[in-house]
C-alpha cells in the first residue's frame, strides 16, 4: 500500500474511533486497484478483515468489476459466514464503494449517500449532486437546513460546480451520486473508494448500531425507471418537445439543468435523453410505489404518444 495515501487517509478520519469499534470487515474489491490498497487500509483502521475477489487481476475472474447487487453475491455470502459487521465492495478503479448490511444485503448507493450526508452537512452548507439525485438526499439536505446544487449527470460535472462554490466561499463538505462515487472535498476533490469506505466505518462507530439500523431512515423510498427507445432524431424531438410541455404544466418545481426534473416536494420525476443509447429515460421517486408509478406512468404516456405520432407522421 502506499505510504503516502494511507497516512493522507488515516489522518482524516476518526482512526481510534473506528478501532475501538472493533469491527468486522468483507472488503470485495473485485480484483481491480482496491486489491492494492483497500484491505490493508481497514486493517490499520483496527478493523479485523475479510476478503473476497481480492488479488489483482486485469481479467476481472471473479466478477464484474461494477459493483452493482447482482455482482455482490460472493461478497453477501461473505458477510454472512463470517459474521460481518459490513461489507465494502469496489468498482475496477477503486473510486467507489458500495456496502452491504450485517444480515447481507446490498444497500443501495442512494440510500448511503443520504446516511453520510446527514451526518456530514451543517445548515448553510451545500452539497452537490447530479440531476437524477434521489429524494432521500433531498429530504436529507432539507433536514439539515443546507442547499443542494444539482448538475447534469456525470462527476466531472460536480467536480466543476464543487469548484465554483467554495470559490464563492461555500462550504461543500460532501457530494456524489448514487453510484457509491462519493467526494468529501475537505479531503480531496476526487472520488476514493477506500476513503468513503472509511468515512461509513467513521458512522458504523459513532452511532454505535449495526447497518441496517444506521441507513434505516433512507431506505424507505421506490425508484421506478423507464427507457423508450427512438429511432431517429424527429423521434427524439417529439419525445422532449412532449416531456418539456408536460413539465411546464405540471405544478411542480422544474429543473432543466439535465432534461427535465419535476420536484413534487414529495417526489420528483426526470426525463432525459441518454448520452450512450438512442433512448428517453425516464425516472420518478417517492415514499410511496403506487405514487412513483403514477408519476413515471403520466410521463412516459405522454413522451410515448409523442413518438408514436411522429412516427406515424
Amino acid at each position: 500500500m502506499n505510504r503516502d495515501y494511507a497516512a493522507d487517509a488515516l489522518a482524516a478520519v476518526d482512526r481510534e474511533a473506528i478501532a475501538d469499534a472493533d469491527l468486522r470487515v468483507a472488503v470485495d474489491p473485485g480484483h481491480g486497484a482496491g486489491a492494492l490498497v483497500s484491505p490493508d487500509f481497514f486493517r490499520e483502521l483496527g478493523c479485523e478483515v475479510v476478503t473476497v475477489n481480492a488479488n489483482p487481476d486485469g481479467h476481472f475472474p471473479g466478477r464484474d468489476p461494477e459493483p452493482v447487487p447482482e455482482n455482490l453475491g460472493d461478497l453477501c455470502r461473505l458477510v454472512r459466514a463470517a459474521d460481518a459487521d459490513v461489507g465494502i465492495a469496489h468498482d475496477g478503479d477503486a473510486d467507489r464503494a458500495i456496502f452491504v448490511d450485517e444480515r447481507g444485503d446490498v444497500v443501495d448507493g442512494e440510500t448511503s449517500l443520504a446516511a453520510l450526508a446527514a451526518a456530514a452537512l451543517d445548515p448553510g452548507d451545500a452539497t452537490v449532486a447530479a440531476a437524477n439525485v434521489s429524494q432521500r438526499l433531498v429530504d436529507v439536505v432539507d433536514e439539515a437546513g443546507a442547499s443542494l446544487e444539482l448538475t447534469p449527470v456525470g462527476s466531472m460535472n460536480i467536480i466543476t460546480r464543487i469548484r465554483e462554490l467554495r470559490h464563492e466561499g461555500v462550504d461543500v463538505p460532501i457530494a456524489g451520486e448514487g453510484n457509491g462515487g462519493v467526494f468529501f472535498p475537505d479531503y480531496r476533490l476526487g472520488r476514493d473508494g477506500a476513503y468513503v469506505g472509511a468515512k461509513f466505518l467513521e458512522l458504523l462507530a459513532d452511532q454505535g448500531a449495526p447497518v441496517s439500523d444506521v441507513v434505516a431512515p433512507y431506505a424507505a423510498y421506490e425508484t421506478v425507471r423507464e427507457s423508450l427507445s427512438y429511432d431517429d432524431e424527429a423521434e427524439l424531438d417529439a419525445m422532449l418537445g412532449a416531456a418539456e410541455q408536460f413539465a411546464r404544466e405540471a405544478d411542480a418545481e422544474l429543473d432543466t439543468t439535465d432534461g427535465f426534473r419535476l420536484d413534487y416536494g414529495d417526489a420528483w420525476v426526470l426525463v432525459r435523453p441518454s448520452g450512450t443509447e438512442p433512448k428517453v429515460r425516464v425516472y420518478a421517486e417517492a415514499r410511496e410505489r403506487s405514487r412513483a408509478d403514477s408519476l413515471a406512468t403520466a410521463v412516459v404516456d405522454a413522451v410515448a404518444a409523442a413518438r408514436d405520432a411522429a412516427q406515424n407522421a
